[in-house]
């Protein structure tokens, strides 16, 4: 089966068209987006690989990443980011390191780039294989580093609210939940408690 990758981006810069001529090169089939919720919406389905390429517009996209951030959670995307090491900064303050799969500070290496993405795909069909371990907690430090300890035996989903994780659990059904007990907004105990009132995943440990 063909590999895809969902290349977004604003406008056609030289680089972007350089990216997308090295997957393409290396097999892919290269689907290019604009940073909007609307293009990555119809096109999210095609692919878990994401590839957002970075400019001086990533204040404008706040909306956006959050959304991208929804959706690494929820359905498990791989996300490579490129750009400045400003540019990368900014968009973790709306996407959590742990949620990013490799990041590339502009200048990059186009053929490491390509070797990374082969990398996280043949790595994501072999956790899709693996235990599922929901980690849940709003320290993203501890959460790198849970994730990191435990992602050598399981596939770990990360996410930093108990509203976030009664969502993933509304479509998914991890083997293993890890709650934080003091949470803003909704406790551990108060999502526990609306865990076992679902029958679907109220003997998930």
């Amino acid at each position: 089966m063909q590999k895809t990758v969902l290349l977004i981006n604003k406008g056609k810069s030289f680089m972007v068209v350089t990216i997308a001529k090295s997957f393409t090169d290396a097999g892919y089939k290269v689907v290019e987006v604009e940073p909007t919720m609307e293009d990555i919406g119809v096109h999210k389905e095609d692919t878990n690989l994401f590839v957002l390429y970075l400019g001086d517009y990533v204040d404008d996209i706040t909306n956006t990443l959050v959304y991208l951030k929804d959706i690494c959670t929820e359905e498990d995307k791989l996300l490579i980011v490129i750009g400045t090491a400003a540019e990368i900064e900014t968009l973790t303050q709306s996407i959590p390191v742990p949620l990013i799969s490799a990041s590339f500070e502009r200048p990059f290496d186009m053929k490491k780039l390509v070797a990374q993405a082969d990398w996280l795909l043949e790595a994501n069909d072999d956790l899709a294989k693996r235990k599922s371990i929901l980690l849940v907690d709003d320290d993203s430090t501890f959460l790198k580093m849970v994730k990191d300890w435990l992602s050598t035996k399981y596939r770990v989903t990360i996410v930093t609210s108990g509203t976030q994780a009664l969502m993933y659990i509304a479509d998914n059904t991890p083997d293993l939940i890890l709650l934080d007990y003091e949470m803003p907004v909704t406790s551990g105990p108060q999502v526990l408690e609306m865990i076992r009132s679902e029958s679907k995943v109220d003997s998930i440990p």
